[in-house]
């Protein structure tokens, strides 16, 4: 029989999600669960896994194509019990498929298995490059070569296309192994025609671009503008003398016992915010207007600002406030790395309690940051500077940084924000008191 699958709700009622690539072709064999698409969502990029097993069919939404929630994506030759395949008929008697990321109960065994496709022109040693296209298939030997689709996005596809370069030739230069505009144009300024000149890279002069808006660009403008319009904002700002934790974080760099932790300010940041909230539990809390109920967090779910390829995304670290400055430092660095990667879970962009915005690592002293909606709080982080600084009663040159807190005015009032921002400060200026606090 002839089985549909259609795209699930991948979580927090999203409508639809655009389809980044396909990982089978009409005629491969895919197996249950074997990853058959990547789908970018408004706030991640997810994996589909296969619900049945069987022979593809047919497929109904191109790469770039925005799909709405509940259309269907692609048609599978489900076996029949004989072995064979059966007429397309009602699939009543399939299993719908489960939630992405639950899978489904087993209806074959074996390795995912796919049927080798050659790209022209492509070297075997091209296979380096497409490997970053994550799937479950075999290592490819000499009697079965497979090419998998290069990552890239829609625009980046459409630029390959325009100067007439093959993405199975291009190898990706982030750690996320997508494939970007400057890696095609840097692929195309290298190549050379039959006669041995370099290949023209020139295009047509274009006044303007546009780009669809959609996408974690899409949600992070409804979000902000929800926040701005329904939160009173106030923002407070206070410089810092951090010269005591840069020490303790340059003697900590110089613990072998600590190599492979990467313990930055952001980390001792994060700590100094779990303490400050304990103190001031009304920056760690939020508003029910439905409810017309103020609901304090007896947790912290951290969210820190990640900077990505497709957007500011906040993916946050859960019950922050339990972990050791070691176990915060690797959640951060964990963090921060899927989302380069593009693999958050849509799970971890919701629920947080307080954000981190690390505006230093831009060089940027201060901002005034937006609230993400449902939190009291998010606290910028500027550039450490040596400054001028009274020390002691003399002038002497320290480092110094400024934080920026914005908070939400319906949620507690200037006291507690400045409250918060000394106490963060404060340890800050002398991590030993830390030991008090904590």
């Amino acid at each position: 029989m002839t089985a549909e699958f259609r795209l699930p709700d991948l979580g927090e009622g999203l409508p639809e999600a655009e389809i980044v690539q396909w990982m089978v072709a009409v005629g491969d064999t895919v197996t249950l669960n074997q990853p058959i698409a990547e789908v970018e969502t408004a706030k991640a990029i997810v994996e589909l896994p296969s619900p049945y097993a069987g022979t593809v069919h047919s497929v109904h939404a191109a790469a770039g194509e925005v799909v709405a929630v509940g259309e269907v994506l692609i048609f599978i030759d489900v076996p029949s019990a004989h072995g064979s395949v059966a007429p397309d008929t009602d699939s009543d008697d399939v299993i719908p498929p489960n939630l992405v990321g639950y899978g489904a109960a087993p209806r074959a065994s074996g390795r995912p298995r796919r049927r080798a496709r050659a790209v022209i022109g492509a070297p075997a040693s091209d296979t380096e490059v497409r490997d970053a296209a994550p799937h479950d298939a075999l290592p490819p030997t000499p009697a079965d070569v497979r090419h998998e689709r290069p990552r890239s996005t829609p625009p980046v596809r459409a630029l390959a296309k325009q100067l007439g370069v093959d993405l199975a030739l291009v190898e990706a230069s982030g750690v996320s192994g997508v494939i970007s505009r400057d890696d095609v144009e840097r692929y195309a300024a290298t190549r050379v025609t039959p006669s041995g000149t370099p290949a023209s890279t020139s295009r047509p002069e274009q006044r303007e671009t546009r780009t669809p808006i959609r996408g974690v660009r899409k949600h992070t403008a409804e979000a902000m503008v929800r926040s701005a319009f329904t939160a009173p904002h106030v923002t407070c700002f206070l410089d810092v003398d951090v010269t005591e934790t840069t020490r303790l974080l340059d003697d900590l760099r110089a613990d072998r016992r600590l190599e492979g932790h990467r313990i930055g300010v952001l980390t001792v940041v994060a700590k100094a915010v779990c303490l400050a909230l304990r103190q001031e539990p009304s920056l760690n809390s939020r508003w029910d207007g439905d409810a017309a109920e103020i609901v304090q967090h007896h947790y912290v779910n951290l969210g820190i600002a990640a900077a990505t390829e497709r957007g500011l995304i906040v993916p946050h670290v859960p019950d922050a406030e339990r972990l050791t400055l070691v176990e915060l430092a690797d959640a951060i660095s964990a963090l921060a790395a899927t989302a380069r990667a593009g693999r958050t879970p849509v799970s971890a962009l919701s629920g947080g309690t307080f954000s981190i915005t690390n505006f230093g690592v831009f060089g940027v002293d201060a901002g005034t940051p937006i609230l993400n909606p449902g939190e009291a709080g998010i606290l910028g982080v500027g550039a450490v500077r040596s400054r001028p600084w009274e020390h002691h009663g003399e002038i002497a040159l320290r480092d110094v940084l400024t934080l920026s807190l914005s908070f939400d005015h319906r949620l507690a009032d200037g006291e507690q924000g400045a409250r918060f921002l000394v106490a963060v400060g404060d340890v800050l200026r002398s991590p030993g008191r830390a030991m008090l606090l904590g």
